[in-house]
């Protein structure tokens, strides 16, 4: 019988982040080998995408594209591991833009992040994304053939994203990360979620996430909405009050709730499907 792909839900792992020290949670992965060791178990588990980022020696942010490949020719190497690569532009908002687009062309990953605006990143500063980089990046993911993943922190990002549309920086159908919580952008509300939801163009695959403790009911809404949904530690250390989440754990709890909702857990290659992505 033939899969309906429609009653798929695609689950997203963003695994470390740039910023949380693994004091707060020590299951947070900073080297390349337990970032590759947690991807491979949320694929078991039921993740089709890995959200990556990577960390220096310091457990600091950084765009280093030697990690990056170090870490994705890891993941590549567990048996049989088909998940789908999703790296960041934006791990160390210190860097270069060049030095934030440096490593798509090297290791080539299947999505990239695609931070359509800036904003006060509340209290530590601004998140630059420039016109000046937002443009090159588009173009330089549209030459390697990557899948942008358009993060949306506020609702003007939408309307960034239909400019580079219309300029043919990017092409539709795109792909959006709704990042709602984050001090400084949108509060992590239904109210908010279904605003933005209703701005996309039509044809727009989405997906949602609520930093802390906003997790669970951004993704029960994501759900009865129709969208995709990312859970990790790099947006929740919690699985619940007073206690330490794995990504795994956040992954497997996803993954209940999908089948709880009626829906099915997206493979990698129904993913791939969803999204426009050739393998």
């Amino acid at each position: 019988m033939a899969t309906d792909i429609k009653n798929k839900v695609i689950i997203s792992a963003a695994l470390t982040g740039a910023m949380t020290p693994k004091e707060a949670n020590p299951s947070i992965p900073l080297t390349p080998e337990e970032i590759a060791e947690d991807a491979y178990k949320c694929w078991q588990a039921g993740a089709a995408i890995v959200h990556l980022h990577m960390r220096d020696e310091n457990g600091i942010g950084t765009m280093n594209k030697e990690l990056f490949k170090k870490t994705i020719d890891l993941i590549k190497a567990k048996p049989d591991c088909d998940v789908v690569i999703n790296c960041t532009t934006s791990g160390d908002n210190r860097a270069s833009y060049e030095d934030r687009m440096a490593h798509l062309g090297y290791v080539k990953p299947e999505i990239a992040s695609y931070d359509a605006g800036s904003f006060n990143w509340m209290p530590n500063g601004i998140f630059d994304n420039a016109p000046q980089f937002l443009e090159p990046l588009g173009l330089k993911m549209k030459e390697l053939g990557i899948k942008p993943e358009i993060e949306v922190f506020d609702s003007g990002f939408i309307n960034i994203a239909n400019y580079y549309v219309k300029k043919e920086v990017l092409t539709a159908p795109c792909h959006y990360q709704f990042v709602l919580g984050v001090l400084g952008g949108m509060e992590a509300t239904v109210k908010n979620l279904c605003y933005l939801k209703d701005m996309l163009p039509k044809g727009s695959t989405w997906s949602a996430l609520g930093i802390g403790k906003h997790h669970l009911p951004i993704m029960y809404a994501t759900l009865a909405l129709g969208g995709h949904l990312r859970v990790g530690l790099e947006d929740n250390i919690y699985y619940g009050k007073g206690r330490l989440a794995t990504n795994v754990s956040l992954v497997e709890r996803a993954v209940r709730a999908v089948k709880e909702f009626g829906k099915d857990v997206a493979a990698p290659d129904e993913a791939r499907e969803i999204l426009g992505i050739k393998k």
